[in-house]
């Protein structure tokens, strides 16, 4: 899903609203999440999931075209862990 079809289905269930402003909305709320997650802080949505942020460790590894070894460097990498409710909504379909 794109972020305007998002827009467009909240659009539909909000009648009173422009689609500006429901963008706005949906563009003020990916912020603050990605603020927290730049922060460190674990974002925890009730029924959907949560999200942190996780340190991948420095390893070595093999560059299977050429052959030489390469140092991969520590890096931060995005976690995602579904609710239990979305889990069973998903094992459903």
């Amino acid at each position: 899903m794109l972020k305007r079809e998002l827009v467009n289905k909240v659009s539909e269930e909000l009648q009173g609203y422009y689609k500006k402003d429901i963008a706005m909305a949906v563009d003020l709320i990916l912020e603050e999440i990605a603020e927290a997650l730049i922060e460190g802080r674990r974002v925890e949505i009730r029924g959907f999931g949560s999200f942190s942020v996780r340190t991948r460790k420095p390893r070595t590894t093999k560059n299977p075209k050429t052959g030489k070894i390469m140092n991969i460097s520590a890096r931060k990498t995005l976690h995602f862990t579904m609710s239990k409710s979305l889990k069973e909504a998903l094992i459903e379909k």
